[in-house]
Protein backbone atom coordinates (compact mmCIF):
# COMPACT_ATOMS: atom_id res chain seq x y z
CA UNK A 1 0.00 0.00 0.00
CA UNK A 2 1.08 3.45 -0.84
CA UNK A 3 1.70 5.97 1.29
CA UNK A 4 -1.27 7.98 -0.48
CA UNK A 5 -3.38 5.16 -0.14
CA UNK A 6 -2.26 4.64 3.87
CA UNK A 7 -3.82 8.16 4.57
CA UNK A 8 -7.38 8.04 2.95
CA UNK A 9 -6.17 9.47 -0.56
CA UNK A 10 -8.41 7.80 -3.34
CA UNK A 11 -5.97 7.84 -6.11
CA UNK A 12 -7.33 8.72 -10.04
CA UNK A 13 -6.70 7.13 -12.95
CA UNK A 14 -7.96 8.71 -16.20
CA UNK A 15 -9.45 7.50 -19.23
CA UNK A 16 -6.50 7.02 -21.88
CA UNK A 17 -6.30 6.10 -25.77
CA UNK A 18 -4.40 3.13 -26.37
CA UNK A 19 -3.39 2.02 -30.05
CA UNK A 20 -1.69 -1.83 -29.26
CA UNK A 21 1.72 -2.66 -31.25
CA UNK A 22 1.04 -6.00 -32.23
CA UNK A 23 2.53 -8.21 -35.55
CA UNK A 24 0.95 -6.05 -38.36
CA UNK A 25 1.79 -3.22 -38.89
CA UNK A 26 -0.61 -2.34 -41.42
CA UNK A 27 -3.91 -2.55 -38.45
CA UNK A 28 -2.20 -0.80 -36.56
CA UNK A 29 -1.53 2.35 -38.88
CA UNK A 30 -5.38 2.07 -39.99
CA UNK A 31 -5.53 2.09 -35.97
CA UNK A 32 -3.99 5.62 -35.16
CA UNK A 33 -5.56 6.76 -38.46
CA UNK A 34 -8.88 6.26 -37.24
CA UNK A 35 -7.93 8.03 -33.68
CA UNK A 36 -6.12 10.96 -35.56
CA UNK A 37 -9.05 11.49 -37.96
CA UNK A 38 -11.71 11.83 -34.59
CA UNK A 39 -9.86 13.87 -32.88
CA UNK A 40 -9.02 16.38 -36.40
CA UNK A 41 -12.42 16.68 -36.81
CA UNK A 42 -14.32 16.36 -32.96
CA UNK A 43 -11.31 17.13 -31.33
CA UNK A 44 -12.38 20.40 -29.33
CA UNK A 45 -15.76 18.94 -28.96
CA UNK A 46 -14.69 15.41 -27.88
CA UNK A 47 -12.37 16.89 -25.33
CA UNK A 48 -14.32 19.37 -23.94
CA UNK A 49 -17.14 16.81 -23.47
CA UNK A 50 -14.99 14.24 -22.18
CA UNK A 51 -13.73 17.12 -19.44
CA UNK A 52 -17.57 17.44 -18.38
CA UNK A 53 -18.04 13.76 -18.29
CA UNK A 54 -14.69 12.99 -16.15
CA UNK A 55 -15.80 16.61 -13.76
CA UNK A 56 -19.55 14.80 -13.12
CA UNK A 57 -18.49 11.54 -11.87
CA UNK A 58 -16.23 13.43 -9.47
CA UNK A 59 -18.45 15.91 -8.39
CA UNK A 60 -21.98 17.20 -7.53
CA UNK A 61 -24.53 19.88 -7.89
CA UNK A 62 -25.58 22.25 -4.82
CA UNK A 63 -28.99 22.98 -5.31
CA UNK A 64 -30.85 26.02 -4.64
CA UNK A 65 -32.45 27.07 -1.70
CA UNK A 66 -35.62 25.78 -1.43
CA UNK A 67 -38.26 28.85 -0.55
CA UNK A 68 -40.66 27.03 1.21
CA UNK A 69 -38.10 26.51 3.91
CA UNK A 70 -36.70 29.70 3.88
CA UNK A 71 -40.22 31.15 4.89
CA UNK A 72 -40.99 28.65 6.82
CA UNK A 73 -41.23 29.37 11.36
CA UNK A 74 -38.66 26.97 12.20
CA UNK A 75 -36.66 28.36 9.39
CA UNK A 76 -37.10 31.96 10.38
CA UNK A 77 -37.24 31.38 14.62
CA UNK A 78 -33.39 30.07 13.67
CA UNK A 79 -32.58 32.88 11.70
CA UNK A 80 -33.35 35.25 14.62
CA UNK A 81 -31.25 32.86 16.91
CA UNK A 82 -28.79 33.10 14.55
CA UNK A 83 -27.95 36.91 14.68
CA UNK A 84 -28.88 37.72 18.34
CA UNK A 85 -26.13 39.01 19.86
CA UNK A 86 -28.14 39.62 23.09
CA UNK A 87 -28.01 35.18 23.88
CA UNK A 88 -24.40 35.21 24.06
CA UNK A 89 -23.52 35.81 27.85
CA UNK A 90 -22.08 38.85 27.40
CA UNK A 91 -24.42 40.13 24.61
CA UNK A 92 -21.78 41.01 21.77
CA UNK A 93 -21.38 37.84 20.05
CA UNK A 94 -23.78 35.71 17.92
CA UNK A 95 -23.18 32.71 15.45
CA UNK A 96 -22.92 35.18 12.75
CA UNK A 97 -19.85 37.08 14.39
CA UNK A 98 -17.94 34.76 13.21
CA UNK A 99 -19.57 34.14 9.97
CA UNK A 100 -19.63 37.03 8.05
CA UNK A 101 -21.52 37.92 4.59
CA UNK A 102 -18.58 39.70 2.66
CA UNK A 103 -16.74 36.75 3.92
CA UNK A 104 -18.41 33.69 2.35
CA UNK A 105 -20.05 32.69 5.24
CA UNK A 106 -16.42 32.03 6.90
CA UNK A 107 -14.33 34.81 9.86
CA UNK A 108 -11.79 37.03 8.00
CA UNK A 109 -9.91 36.98 11.11
CA UNK A 110 -7.75 34.25 11.54
CA UNK A 111 -9.00 33.43 14.60
CA UNK A 112 -12.35 33.76 16.14
CA UNK A 113 -13.28 36.40 19.41
CA UNK A 114 -15.46 34.44 21.36
CA UNK A 115 -17.90 35.94 24.09
CA UNK A 116 -15.28 35.86 27.30
CA UNK A 117 -12.68 37.33 25.04
CA UNK A 118 -10.40 34.77 24.19
CA UNK A 119 -10.24 33.06 20.76
CA UNK A 120 -10.81 29.75 18.78
CA UNK A 121 -8.19 27.97 18.35
CA UNK A 122 -8.56 27.36 15.09
CA UNK A 123 -10.01 29.30 11.91
CA UNK A 124 -13.99 29.13 11.65
CA UNK A 125 -14.99 27.68 8.50
CA UNK A 126 -17.56 28.65 5.89
CA UNK A 127 -21.65 28.08 7.18
CA UNK A 128 -22.62 28.30 3.25
CA UNK A 129 -23.70 24.61 2.19
CA UNK A 130 -22.38 23.17 5.21
CA UNK A 131 -25.63 21.25 5.78
CA UNK A 132 -23.93 18.72 3.41
CA UNK A 133 -20.84 17.55 5.74
CA UNK A 134 -21.55 14.49 7.38
CA UNK A 135 -19.12 16.32 10.33
CA UNK A 136 -18.02 19.58 11.07
CA UNK A 137 -15.21 21.76 12.33
CA UNK A 138 -11.33 20.82 11.82
CA UNK A 139 -11.51 17.65 13.52
CA UNK A 140 -14.74 16.59 12.25
CA UNK A 141 -15.60 16.57 16.22
CA UNK A 142 -19.62 17.78 15.82
CA UNK A 143 -21.99 15.36 13.89
CA UNK A 144 -24.16 17.38 12.99
CA UNK A 145 -25.92 21.14 12.44
CA UNK A 146 -27.81 20.49 15.43
CA UNK A 147 -24.63 19.53 17.86
CA UNK A 148 -22.61 22.40 16.37
CA UNK A 149 -25.35 25.14 16.95
CA UNK A 150 -26.40 23.93 20.35
CA UNK A 151 -22.73 23.24 21.40
CA UNK A 152 -22.01 26.90 20.36
CA UNK A 153 -24.29 27.90 23.56
CA UNK A 154 -21.24 26.89 25.93
CA UNK A 155 -18.61 27.69 23.73
CA UNK A 156 -18.26 30.62 21.83
CA UNK A 157 -21.19 32.43 23.30
CA UNK A 158 -19.79 32.00 26.38
CA UNK A 159 -22.26 30.71 28.91
CA UNK A 160 -20.65 28.28 31.90
CA UNK A 161 -23.21 25.39 31.45
CA UNK A 162 -26.78 24.86 29.72
CA UNK A 163 -28.71 26.11 32.53
CA UNK A 164 -27.63 29.49 31.98
CA UNK A 165 -28.24 29.06 28.09
CA UNK A 166 -31.46 28.25 28.83
CA UNK A 167 -32.26 30.86 31.60
CA UNK A 168 -31.42 33.66 29.01
CA UNK A 169 -33.45 31.87 26.11
CA UNK A 170 -36.79 32.36 28.84
CA UNK A 171 -35.54 35.88 29.46
CA UNK A 172 -35.55 36.85 25.80
CA UNK A 173 -38.41 35.49 24.89
CA UNK A 174 -37.35 32.33 23.01
CA UNK A 175 -38.81 29.56 24.87
CA UNK A 176 -42.16 30.40 24.33
CA UNK A 177 -41.20 30.83 20.59
CA UNK A 178 -39.32 27.73 20.30
CA UNK A 179 -42.02 25.93 21.99
CA UNK A 180 -44.84 27.35 19.16
CA UNK A 181 -42.48 25.77 16.56
CA UNK A 182 -41.75 22.53 17.57
CA UNK A 183 -44.95 21.65 19.63
CA UNK A 184 -46.19 21.00 23.28
CA UNK A 185 -45.51 17.69 22.50
CA UNK A 186 -41.39 18.27 22.33
CA UNK A 187 -40.00 17.58 25.22
CA UNK A 188 -36.48 18.21 24.11
CA UNK A 189 -34.84 20.36 25.97
CA UNK A 190 -34.18 24.21 25.19
CA UNK A 191 -30.71 24.13 24.34
CA UNK A 192 -31.89 20.79 21.85
CA UNK A 193 -34.16 22.86 20.35
CA UNK A 194 -32.27 26.08 20.25
CA UNK A 195 -29.90 23.83 18.14
CA UNK A 196 -32.25 21.98 15.82
CA UNK A 197 -33.84 25.58 15.26
CA UNK A 198 -30.05 26.94 14.04
CA UNK A 199 -29.78 23.54 11.93
CA UNK A 200 -33.31 24.44 10.07
CA UNK A 201 -31.78 27.95 8.84
CA UNK A 202 -28.34 26.71 8.04
CA UNK A 203 -29.89 24.03 5.70
CA UNK A 204 -30.67 26.86 3.34
CA UNK A 205 -27.74 28.03 3.12
CA UNK A 206 -26.87 26.77 0.12
CA UNK A 207 -24.48 29.11 -2.93
CA UNK A 208 -25.12 26.83 -6.35
CA UNK A 209 -22.16 28.93 -8.38
CA UNK A 210 -21.21 28.51 -12.48
CA UNK A 211 -19.43 25.44 -11.64
CA UNK A 212 -22.77 24.24 -10.79
CA UNK A 213 -23.98 25.11 -14.26
CA UNK A 214 -21.09 23.86 -16.09
CA UNK A 215 -22.22 20.20 -14.30
CA UNK A 216 -25.95 20.80 -15.46
CA UNK A 217 -24.81 20.80 -18.86
CA UNK A 218 -24.02 24.48 -19.61
CA UNK A 219 -20.23 24.27 -20.97
CA UNK A 220 -20.01 27.78 -21.97
CA UNK A 221 -20.26 28.55 -17.67
CA UNK A 222 -16.76 27.83 -17.82
CA UNK A 223 -14.24 29.64 -20.15
CA UNK A 224 -10.91 28.37 -21.47
CA UNK A 225 -8.74 29.01 -18.52
CA UNK A 226 -11.11 27.98 -15.72
CA UNK A 227 -12.05 24.59 -17.60
CA UNK A 228 -7.65 24.69 -18.04
CA UNK A 229 -8.04 24.41 -14.22
CA UNK A 230 -10.55 22.29 -13.69
CA UNK A 231 -8.10 19.35 -16.45
CA UNK A 232 -5.61 20.49 -13.83
CA UNK A 233 -7.27 19.75 -10.69
CA UNK A 234 -8.21 16.34 -11.87
CA UNK A 235 -5.25 15.50 -14.00
CA UNK A 236 -2.97 16.01 -11.20
CA UNK A 237 -4.78 14.89 -8.12
CA UNK A 238 -6.42 17.23 -6.14
CA UNK A 239 -9.47 15.12 -6.76
CA UNK A 240 -8.05 12.75 -4.65
CA UNK A 241 -9.38 14.37 -1.48
CA UNK A 242 -11.43 17.45 -3.01
CA UNK A 243 -14.25 15.50 -4.46
CA UNK A 244 -18.33 15.43 -4.17
CA UNK A 245 -20.69 17.96 -3.91
CA UNK A 246 -18.35 20.62 -1.89
CA UNK A 247 -14.99 19.07 -3.37
CA UNK A 248 -14.18 17.85 0.31
CA UNK A 249 -15.55 18.33 3.39
CA UNK A 250 -16.14 14.64 3.95
CA UNK A 251 -12.97 13.05 4.93
CA UNK A 252 -10.15 13.55 7.06
CA UNK A 253 -6.16 13.44 5.92
CA UNK A 254 -2.92 14.15 6.94
CA UNK A 255 -1.41 17.84 5.85
CA UNK A 256 2.21 17.62 5.06
CA UNK A 257 2.25 13.97 3.29
CA UNK A 258 5.56 15.29 1.30
CA UNK A 259 6.89 17.57 4.18
CA UNK A 260 6.32 19.31 6.90
CA UNK A 261 3.28 21.70 6.02
CA UNK A 262 4.12 24.89 8.89
CA UNK A 263 7.18 25.39 6.49
CA UNK A 264 5.23 26.17 3.96
CA UNK A 265 2.26 27.81 5.61
CA UNK A 266 4.65 29.67 7.35
CA UNK A 267 2.69 28.55 10.44
CA UNK A 268 3.37 30.40 14.04
CA UNK A 269 2.36 27.46 16.02
CA UNK A 270 2.71 23.66 15.19
CA UNK A 271 -1.17 22.20 15.31
CA UNK A 272 -0.80 18.35 15.49
CA UNK A 273 -4.88 17.86 14.64
CA UNK A 274 -6.46 15.11 15.34
CA UNK A 275 -3.46 13.21 17.42
CA UNK A 276 -4.35 15.99 20.46
CA UNK A 277 -7.61 14.10 20.83
CA UNK A 278 -6.48 10.57 20.15
CA UNK A 279 -2.67 10.46 20.63
CA UNK A 280 -2.41 7.70 17.99
CA UNK A 281 0.63 8.44 15.70
CA UNK A 282 -1.82 7.92 12.51
CA UNK A 283 -3.42 11.13 13.26
CA UNK A 284 -0.95 13.55 13.69
CA UNK A 285 -1.45 16.47 11.76
CA UNK A 286 -4.41 14.88 10.42
CA UNK A 287 -7.59 17.61 9.74
CA UNK A 288 -10.77 17.27 8.29
CA UNK A 289 -10.37 18.16 4.96
CA UNK A 290 -11.97 21.72 4.04
CA UNK A 291 -14.65 22.26 1.27
CA UNK A 292 -14.01 24.58 -1.84
CA UNK A 293 -17.04 25.92 -2.32
CA UNK A 294 -16.69 29.85 -2.23
CA UNK A 295 -13.25 29.62 -1.23
CA UNK A 296 -12.27 32.77 -3.23
CA UNK A 297 -14.07 34.36 -0.52
CA UNK A 298 -13.21 32.54 2.69
CA UNK A 299 -9.67 33.55 2.79
CA UNK A 300 -6.98 33.42 5.83
CA UNK A 301 -6.74 29.75 4.41
CA UNK A 302 -5.72 26.46 6.53
CA UNK A 303 -6.84 25.25 9.99
CA UNK A 304 -4.64 28.26 11.17
CA UNK A 305 -5.37 31.09 8.81
CA UNK A 306 -1.71 31.21 8.31
CA UNK A 307 -2.25 31.92 4.65
CA UNK A 308 -4.26 34.88 3.06
CA UNK A 309 -3.58 34.46 -1.00
CA UNK A 310 -5.01 32.04 -2.50
CA UNK A 311 -2.70 31.91 -4.95
CA UNK A 312 -0.30 30.83 -2.23
CA UNK A 313 -2.59 28.13 -0.76
CA UNK A 314 -2.85 26.34 -4.01
CA UNK A 315 0.96 26.36 -4.00
CA UNK A 316 1.32 25.27 -0.71
CA UNK A 317 -1.40 22.10 -1.37
CA UNK A 318 0.55 20.86 -4.55
CA UNK A 319 3.63 21.14 -3.21
CA UNK A 320 3.23 19.38 0.19
CA UNK A 321 0.47 17.20 -0.64
CA UNK A 322 1.48 16.01 -4.38
CA UNK A 323 5.18 16.79 -4.46
CA UNK A 324 4.56 18.88 -7.49
CA UNK A 325 6.12 22.99 -7.83
CA UNK A 326 2.92 24.60 -10.22
CA UNK A 327 4.20 26.83 -13.12
CA UNK A 328 2.16 30.21 -12.72
CA UNK A 329 -0.06 29.66 -15.55
CA UNK A 330 -0.69 26.29 -13.91
CA UNK A 331 -1.48 28.13 -10.64
CA UNK A 332 -3.25 30.76 -12.53
CA UNK A 333 -5.80 28.24 -14.37
CA UNK A 334 -6.41 26.18 -11.10
CA UNK A 335 -7.42 29.63 -8.70
CA UNK A 336 -9.83 30.59 -11.96
CA UNK A 337 -11.27 27.21 -12.15
CA UNK A 338 -11.58 27.68 -7.84
CA UNK A 339 -13.57 30.96 -8.29
CA UNK A 340 -16.15 29.00 -10.17
CA UNK A 341 -16.86 27.03 -6.92
CA UNK A 342 -18.23 31.19 -5.35
CA UNK A 343 -22.08 31.14 -5.37
CA UNK A 344 -24.12 34.50 -4.44
CA UNK A 345 -24.34 35.32 -0.71
CA UNK A 346 -27.70 33.27 0.18
CA UNK A 347 -30.79 35.88 0.33
CA UNK A 348 -31.81 35.56 3.81
CA UNK A 349 -28.04 35.40 5.20
CA UNK A 350 -28.84 38.34 7.46
CA UNK A 351 -30.38 39.74 10.96
CA UNK A 352 -33.98 39.32 10.52
CA UNK A 353 -35.88 42.28 8.04
CA UNK A 354 -31.87 42.35 6.83
CA UNK A 355 -32.84 41.58 3.09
Amino acid sequence: MSLRQSIGFAGFQGDSWSVPIGRSSRNGSIGIAVVMLVFLFAGPNLRADDLLDRAQSHFGIVPAPDATLVSSAKVELGRALFWDTQISMGGQVSCGSCHLPESGGADPRRFSKRSKGDLTKRNSQTVFNAAYQDELRWLADRPSLQVQASGSLTGSLGHDDEESAEARLVELGYATQLKNVFGDGDDASLTDQFGRAVAAYEKTLTTPADFDRYLSGDENALKTTPRKGLGLFMDIGCVDCHSGLLLGGQQMSVFGVFGDYWTATGSTKVDEGLYAKTKQPEDRYRFRVPMLRNITATAPYFHDGSVDDLSQAVRVMAKVQLDRTLTNSECDAIVQFLNSLTGEVPRNFSPPGGE
